[in-house]
């Protein structure tokens, strides 16, 4: 095993910037490389055709997209699938899997949603630590990103997002100092400034990373992120990818002139070698565990996991001898419609995706039309078919959604509502049959506000991977209770998002809503939304009960019982949230510390207990620069969602410094 002393100056120097797109440097041999690929769902594995000389992605499983993992609430699903995913890796010889993003959803038309967990810190960060968990278990390492502030693809290659500490603090470095735990190889800094500073050249944000969350790993830049690479060097930035030639030679220039230190560049050289041997040691006689098919199987069952019913005023579940109309593209789709578009995108194993056949299968009659081509305004489909078929039918369901043409890194979202054509296909078939109900495929939240009124039912499938078409079809008749909850809010229209009224202009983007993030603004100034964060519906029906606290020196342990009062079993998603109720500082009104999935046979009970660390009713003091519990009283509520609440109780806490 080498070690830094080992190298000379300009093995060092080229240590430290990358081979090329995919790879870090051997030094002819020395020293292992690391081979990285893409796919925080999928693997993108690029490779090279002989015949064409072109470039493209070879197929992979693809699983449900992270924003729908994200709505499964269980750690044990996040960690099925990082498993899965470092057995594709192990598979292809791929090291080092770059993902996954736990960036807060801060603004909802952000084109790359899809691709994080939430809009709440600890839940991002509790599944993201599962998931780092099963990839790294395999023996192939993970890229945590991306660090920090990135949460719009606007102009992402020089806005400053203007933050104040204690909402980084708070919000945004939250998810990475959970998912720290989980000992991720390398985190992956983002494009933008963060108050100024490049992030590329953050040394703030790496020091609070390494000397506070514990990170031993080494820091990436984002592709093409580098503009200094002596002054990220300096600031702590290990690697640049890929290798960027002009860099590398400014590199040595700024070396020899004395702006970058001997200790500086040993530093960086230390942590990429430290990477490349711990890699190997990693995946040191480790093999696949499960097969192609398996991981197929898996990737439904996350789904299955995942799925959320916003609404059902009964028509769902299916029953029975009904005569189906079904209309949308998004029934008998490509894979682009499914998935979102840039690094994140997946080529299939298979290109198969039929809801009209699964649903035939289980023994319906099914009139299908297209109705409308994805994505545009103007529809050249026979939509006067779809709405003949909405009239003769029992149930009408539409399939309606957005698709990597317009979800996709590099830009934002335009609209927050569905293209107009989807929406006239929901209205015009729900004219002629009130019993329609529309299953949304988006790679996040959509503003509903001109058709919810017409429907019954709405299902939320997300960007859902192989599989979703049996998935889907199965929680429409009833073979699978849905259990997921939206880890996002949906709000009635954007102009109700904070963030989409603060300051942006000309590479500049002020956090003004500061703490007052997704849930935390709509409960604190009481603006009402179309679905609240944690919301999912069942075909089954909880009771809560008998909440039980019992305080200790550092934690308060939070247990109560939840009754499936139905005839079918289901799984419900607890969740423990956390008010200050006479705060010195500004607190918002409720705050998710803990949750918990259970499954509950019908007419069973089971007892839930929580237990949240005194950090769960603590604030960041920019007076103090620590996390404090101010003494005094806070209300525990626990509920089926944060605007759903059905328990509450009150501690009195001590003051306490963390």
């Amino acid at each position: 095993m080498k070690t830094v002393k080992e190298l000379s100056t300009e093995e060092k120097l080229r240590l430290i910037c990358g081979k090329d797109f995919w790879h870090t440097v051997d030094l002819d041999g020395k020293i292992p490389s690391v081979k990285m690929s893409d796919g925080p769902s999928g693997l993108r594995v690029v490779v090279s055709r002989e015949e064409s000389g072109k470039e493209e992605s070879s197929p992979a499983v693809a699983y449900p997209a992270i924003h729908m993992l994200a709505n499964s609430w269980e750690p044990n699903a996040a960690k099925k699938m990082g498993e899965c995913l470092g057995d594709d890796a192990l598979e292809r010889n791929v090291d080092l899997l770059l993902a996954p993003g736990v960036n807060i959803k801060r603004y909802p038309l952000n084109g790359r949603n899809f691709e994080y967990f939430s809009e709440d810190p600890y839940l991002a960060g509790t599944m993201a630590k599962s998931y780092i968990e099963g990839v790294q278990s395999r023996g192939v390492g993970v890229c945590l990103k991306h660090f920090c502030a990135n949460n719009s693809e606007y102009d992402r290659l020089h806005q400053t997002s203007d933050v104040d500490e204690r909402t980084l603090r708070e919000i945004y470095y939250v998810p990475f100092e959970i998912a720290c735990k989980a000992k991720p190889v390398s985190v992956m800094c983002s494009y933008n400034r963060i108050n100024g500073t490049y992030a590329a050249e953050y040394k703030k944000g790496f020091d609070v990373l390494r000397k506070e969350f514990g990170f031993d790993g080494a820091i990436f830049s984002d592709w093409f992120a580098v503009r200094d690479r002596a002054k990220s060097a300096k600031a702590g930035l290990d690697l640049e990818m890929p290798f960027h030639e002009g860099n590398y030679q400014k590199l040595c220039k700024d070396y020899a002139e004395g702006k970058l230190s001997e200790e500086e560049l040993d530093a960086c050289a230390q942590r990429v070698l430290d990477l490349a041997y711990r890699l190997k040691d990693m995946s040191e006689g480790k093999k696949p565990v499960t097969t192609e098919p398996q991981r197929l199987q898996a990737a439904k069952e996350i789904l299955a996991e995942s799925v959320v019913l916003l609404k059902n005023d009964g028509a769902l579940p299916l029953r029975n001898g009904q005569k189906l109309s079904l209309c949308g593209v998004f029934a008998k789709a490509w894979p682009n419609l499914l998935r979102g578009g840039g690094s994140a995108c997946v080529r299939w194993t298979e290109e198969k995706f039929d809801i009209a056949s699964a649903l035939e299968k289980r023994g319906f009659c099914v009139d299908y039309e297209s109705a409308f081509a994805a994505n545009e305004v103007f529809s050249w489909q026979n939509a006067r078919t779809a709405v003949l078929n909405a009239g003769r039918g029992d149930v009408n369901i539409v399939c309606v959604g957005t698709g990597d043409g317009i979800e996709y890194e590099g830009g934002d979202r335009q609209s927050l509502r569905l293209p107009a054509v989807q929406e006239q296909a929901i209205l015009d078939t729900a004219a002629q049959n009130p019993n329609t109900v529309v299953v949304l495929f988006s790679g996040g939240a959509v503003d509903v506000s001109a058709w919810i009124d017409h429907v019954k039912a709405v299902v939320f499938a997300g960007f859902t991977g192989e599989g979703g078409d049996e998935v889907v079809a199965d929680v429409l008749t009833g073979k699978i209770n849905p259990s997921g909850k939206l880890s996002e809010t949906f709000p009635l229209s954007i102009e109700d998002v904070p963030a989409a009224n603060t300051y942006k202009h000309a590479g500049v983007t002020r956090y003004q809503d500061g703490l007052d993030v997704g849930y935390r603004y709509y409960d604190t100034y009481g603006v009402p939304v179309a679905f609240p964060f944690g919301h999912g519906l069942s075909y089954a029906f909880f009771a809560y009960g008998g909440l039980k606290i019992e305080q200790g020196k550092d934690f308060v342990k939070v247990c109560f019982e939840v009754e499936n009062t139905s005839s079918v079993s289901g799984k419900e998603i607890a969740q423990v949230y956390v008010r200050e109720c006479a705060p010195f500082v500004y607190r918002p009104f409720k705050e998710l510390k803990g949750f918990g999935k259970k499954a509950i046979g019908a007419g069973k009970k089971e007892k839930f207990c929580i237990e949240l660390p005194m950090r769960a009713f603590a604030h960041w003091s920019a007076a103090t620069d620590r996390w404090e519990v101010t003494e005094g009283d806070y209300e525990i509520l626990v509920g089926s969602s944060s605007s759903d609440i059905r328990l509450r109780a009150k501690v009195t806490l001590p003051a306490y410094q963390i």
